[in-house]
């Protein structure tokens, strides 16, 4: 399985996530467009972006009853994107019907992926505010169990939790991981963090990494360190 570094394009507007794409001459990065840049810009910015040749993971995290979600797919199956996600907690119908409704009439469709649990909650928070009593890793595998059974790729998890995703669902189910910092970086709002290296030595597919890139001094520079981090390259 291909390996790669997302790049989260968490940008309020075309003009600052085009020019801040400009910036990668050499190699282009694989993206990840979510509900900020989504919702200001609708679905045109998908299409511009995969024209410029990006390869792009639509982060919208879709959580509704199924039938809704179905067609909500079944509209964003047109964008041809490369991954979409939606929210394991949905249940098993959801999920499937989510499935449906991305699958093209030719068969092909994106890789769907389910989110499991936020990188910004921790157990404290998941069980008071979501009265969920169980380790944050078990929580992780059950619902990634619940994803494998629907039919879908794989899900979004911390890296913390990638190697127990793959005991549970095999090395071939794949593994999205947000919260990646460098060493001795900030953490801000993450909880469930680590460090490109170490997300790879924990089993990551891929890492998703916005402010550590999008929000350096020379974002080329801090892609370039992640990709030779995460990829070896």
């Amino acid at each position: 399985m291909a390996k790669d570094v997302i790049v989260a394009c968490d940008f309020d507007s075309k003009s600052k996530t085009l020019d801040f794409l400009d910036l990668f001459t050499e190699r282009k990065p694989f993206v990840k467009i979510g509900m900020e840049l989504f919702y200001a810009e609708g679905p045109q910015i998908v299409r511009e972006i995969k024209a410029r040749g990006h390869k792009i993971f639509l982060d919208l995290k879709l959580h509704d009853i199924p039938n809704t979600v179905r067609k909500a797919m079944a509209v964003l199956s047109s964008l041809d994107v490369d991954m979409v996600n939606v929210h394991a907690a949905g249940t098993k119908n959801m999920m499937k019907a989510a499935l449906e409704g991305l699958t093209r009439a030719d068969g092909t469709r994106p890789l769907l992926i389910a989110v499991t649990q936020l990188t910004s909650t921790d157990e404290t928070s998941m069980r008071d505010d979501l009265m969920i009593d169980a380790p944050m890793e078990q929580v992780v595998a059950h619902y990634a169990k619940n994803a494998l059974e629907s039919g879908l790729d794989g899900v979004v998890c911390s890296p913390l939790e990638a190697a127990k995703v793959h005991v549970s669902c095999g090395e071939n189910f794949i593994t999205v991981t947000p919260g990646i910092r460098f060493e001795g970086a900030a953490i801000g709002d993450q909880k469930r963090v680590t460090t490109p290296r170490k997300a790879r030595m924990l089993g990551s597919d891929y890492i998703v990494v916005g402010r550590p890139i999008t929000a350096a001094e020379d974002p080329v520079a801090a892609y370039n360190r992640c990709v030779k981090e995460f990829l070896g390259e």
